[in-house]
């Protein structure tokens, strides 16, 4: 029976109400092409309101300030216009029965000087990730990024409660911290991009202290149980991510400690590449943490209707997340509920501005 599917029963706990268990995962669209780099009522408002029925839309990556952007027509979550303009999304959202969380996001080194005036990028270190940086004038290799200062820090954490207090405001369900796919938190958390010496670096527990800031000074603005939070642990060989001997360590620290929040979910994605070969890497993310973590478990990577009944049915995790098939499926959940094929995404179009490849994908026609 369609409806018996583990994806599609309703979900509560902690306050986390969901009509099901399929979430829309972030997704960057690259659509914010505005001088004030806001959503917009045509794009970005009716593309989220077209995928209401997931029980849980989390937004693409929202840059909390103009130092956290790192690639072209991204939205921001700091100024004014940006406020007013996402109202619009929530809105939309909330009258077709959806719920919607707001991703804060600070990419850290994966930036270039041309979005911030011929600055340097911020990071924990003066380490070039060798990426590419997606820039107005196309990828741009990246460059040695600016140590942050303790001033640095600070200003960044009160950047993240601002951007809190502005989601809050725009009338978003919760915020998302990005703390994955090798921005700034993965940053820290990492040997190989974080090599400072004092309490930003060095041991497990001063390697994650600026994660915990941010997250202390979110709930100020915000309740816990409001609160979710990403990671991608066993990523490796990206954004000049490295796998090593601490790396999976440092993480369990990580969601054993966020059993002390009453959060709203911890949302982990099982590596993006191939780890069967990569010494230290953890192969089975959901399967690994699960144990570690008492709240709601959310998992990503690849997942199919298939193996999300099944993620959810073995006990490994509560809620899935589907990115690129959400892209081309915006009716995804009534498609799961009748077993109906799916259509195929455009990967020409992930980035592109304008409605094709954002708007002009067809619901089924039951």
């Amino acid at each position: 029976m369609k409806n018996k599917q583990a994806l599609l029963q309703p979900y509560n706990k902690n306050g986390l109400d969901l009509k099901n268990r399929v979430v829309m995962a972030p997704m960057t669209r690259s659509r914010a092409d505005n001088p004030e780099f806001k959503p917009t009522e045509a794009l970005q408002a009716a593309y989220y309101e077209q995928r209401a029925s997931a029980g849980l839309i989390i937004t693409e990556g929202a840059q909390i300030s103009e130092m956290a952007v790192g690639y072209i027509n991204t939205p921001g979550i700091y100024s004014k216009a940006q406020v007013e303009s996402w109202k619009k999304v929530t809105e939309r959202v909330h009258a077709k029965g959806g719920k919607i969380f707001i991703q804060l996001w600070h990419v850290g080194r994966i930036s270039h000087p041309d979005f911030h005036h011929g600055e340097l990028p911020l990071a924990p270190s003066a380490i070039n990730p060798n990426s590419k940086s997606f820039t107005p004038q196309g990828f741009k290799d990246t460059v040695t990024p600016k140590v942050m200062t303790l001033e640095d820090i600070q200003t960044t954490i009160n950047d993240f409660r601002k951007a809190a207090k502005n989601a809050v405001e725009a009338g978003f369900d919760g915020v998302e911290i990005h703390s994955s796919n090798g921005y700034l938190f993965h940053q820290f958390f990492n040997n190989c991009s974080n090599q400072r010496t004092d309490a930003y670096g060095g041991s497990i527990e001063n390697k994650t202290r600026f994660f915990f800031e941010v997250l202390e000074a979110v709930k100020k603005e915000i309740p816990e149980n409001k609160i979710g939070v990403r990671f991608n642990p066993s990523m490796h060989n990206l954004h000049g991510i490295m796998v090593d001997e601490e790396t999976i360590p440092t993480f369990d620290y990580i969601i054993k400690k966020l059993n002390d929040y009453q959060l709203a979910y911890v949302h982990l994605s099982e590596p993006f590449t191939d780890v069967s070969e990569v010494p230290f890497a953890e192969k089975e993310i959901a399967k690994h943490f699960r144990p570690l973590y008492h709240g709601t478990l959310m998992i990503n990577g690849g997942f199919t209707q298939e193996t999300g009944n099944a993620v959810i049915e073995r006990g490994e995790a509560d809620l899935v997340a589907f990115g690129k098939l959400f892209i081309s499926n915006p009716d995804l959940v009534e498609r799961f509920e009748n077993n109906l094929a799916l259509t195929d995404w455009d990967q020409e179009t992930f980035y592109t501005p304008g409605i094709k490849g954002y708007l002009d994908y067809e619901p089924s026609k039951l």
